[in-house]
Parts: structure tokens; sequence; C-alpha cells
């Protein structure tokens, strides 16, 4: 699995639709509205490089009202944290 992690800017009176758009594309597993000098943070997790690029360079990057991308491809994992228990708002 390869894990790329995408800094996105994007029209300021669209990122809310920006990501939504991003996060419906087969390949990006989340997408975070973040603080500082970018919009967006897009994880890309797919079996092979040529999919990273498929998905950034083919679909990513294309989407309305997205400016620019920065792309990080990430060697290794250090810690696992299991997402949906670390967002959890404990309303079980």
């Amino acid at each position: 699995m390869i894990t790329a992690i995408v800094f996105v800017k994007a029209d300021v009176d669209r990122i809310p639709e920006v990501a939504e758009q991003i996060a419906a594309l087969d390949g990006v597993s989340e997408v975070y509205s973040v603080t500082g000098q970018i919009d967006l943070i897009a994880m890309v997790r797919v079996t092979n490089h040529e999919d990273v690029a498929n998905v950034v360079a083919d679909r990513l990057n294309k989407v309305p009202g997205v400016t620019s991308t920065e792309t990080h491809i990430a060697f290794r994992a250090y810690s696992q944290h299991d997402l949906e228990s670390a967002f959890s708002l404990g309303l079980d």
C-alpha cells in the first residue's frame, strides 16, 4: 500500500465543495480542512505509484476550485491509529 499526503490549495469560496469532491474520488481515504498556508490535506492510499498519478494528476488536480497541489509519498508508518476511535465523541 502506498500512502500519499496531498496538500491542496483551493478557491476560498469553494473549500467545502472542493473537499467533498476530492473525498469522493477512488483512492482518497480522508480529506481534512486545515489552517495555515494550505486549505486541505488529502490522504491517498493506493496499491502502486501509477495509481498515485491517476488519482492526483488525472483527477484531484482537475477538481474545479483546486488551484495547486503538493504531493508527498510516505516511506514508512511509525504508528497505526484507528481514525474512527481517535475522532469518536464517545456517544456509543
